[in-house]
C-alpha cells in the first residue's frame, strides 16, 4: 500500500472520515482507520484551567504557526511507539508544501518543545498528533490552534481517538454517524489556516479572560 500513499488519495480519505496509520515506525505499509466512535474537540466549549492560563502570560513560552512542521512530525514521531512511519511523514511533508496541512509550534528560547500537526479540509482540521517536552506545552499548542480555528471560520476539529488529555481539555467522543454529519457540514464551506508567524501568548491570554 506504500506506493498508493499520496496527497490526493489523503485528502479523499479524510472526506470520507479515514484516515492512515501505520504499525511501527519501521513499517514500509499503512493501514487505514474509520472508528465507530470518534474524538472531536468542541471549538466553542473549549477548556483553558487558571494554570494554562498564568503559563501563557509567564512568557517563558514562545508560540509560533507553520514555521517548524517537520520538526512537528519529528518530534511527534520520537517516542518509543509511533504510527508515523517513512511514508506517512514523506506524505504529510508534501501535503504541507501544498498547503493542506499546518502546525503550531511551541518554544523555549530557540529549543521546539511541543506543537501540533494536522490537515485541513473545507472548515475541519484534522488533528494527527502532538507532543509535549514540558509542562503545559501541548496545551499552549492546542490553545493556540483552537483560537486560531475559531477566528478564521473553522467549525470541526477533528482529534480522531479520544484521550484523558484531551478529554480534560473539553474533548469528547461522538458516534461515527454524528461524526460524518458533521463532516458533511464542515465540507460544504471553506475556511483559510491563516498566516504563518510568531503567535502573542500574552495576548491571546487576555482574549480568553475577556471572552471567559
Amino acid at each position: 500500500m506504500t506506493g498508493m500513499l499520496s496527497p490526493d488519495l489523503l485528502l479523499q480519505a479524510y472526506r470520507q472520515g479515514i484516515f492512515p496509520m501505520a504499525e511501527t515506525r519501521d513499517a514500509q505499509d499503512v493501514f487505514w482507520v474509520q472508528p465507530r466512535f470518534r474524538g472531536i474537540l468542541p471549538l466553542d466549549s473549549f477548556h483553558v484551567s487558571r494554570s494554562l492560563r498564568k503559563t501563557l502570560r509567564r512568557g517563558h513560552l514562545t508560540a509560533s504557526a507553520d514555521c517548524a512542521f517537520a520538526q512537528v512530525v519529528q518530534g511527534c514521531a520520537n517516542r518509543p511507539e509511533t504510527w508515523i512511519n517513512p511514508p506517512i511523514y514523506d506524505v504529510y511533508q508534501a501535503l504541507y508544501a501544498q498547503g493542506d496541512a499546518h502546525s503550531i509550534e511551541v518554544w523555549q528560547s530557540d529549543a521546539l518543545v511541543g506543537g501540533v500537526y494536522g490537515v485541513t479540509v473545507g472548515t475541519a482540521f484534522f488533528g494527527e498528533s502532538m507532543f509535549s517536552t514540558v509542562t503545559d506545552a501541548s496545551k499552549v499548542a492546542l490553545t493556540c490552534a483552537i483560537e486560531r480555528l475559531n477566528r478564521q471560520g473553522f467549525t470541526l476539529f477533528d482529534t480522531q481517538f479520544i484521550t484523558p488529555h484531551l478529554a480534560s481539555l473539553g474533548g469528547i467522543e461522538i458516534a461515527r454517524a454524528e461524526y460524518e454529519d458533521r463532516l458533511a457540514k464542515a465540507l460544504t464551506r471553506t475556511a483559510d489556516f491563516g498566516s504563518p508567524g510568531t503567535i502573542d501568548l500574552d495576548q491571546l491570554a487576555q482574549s480568553i479572560t475577556q471572552t471567559s
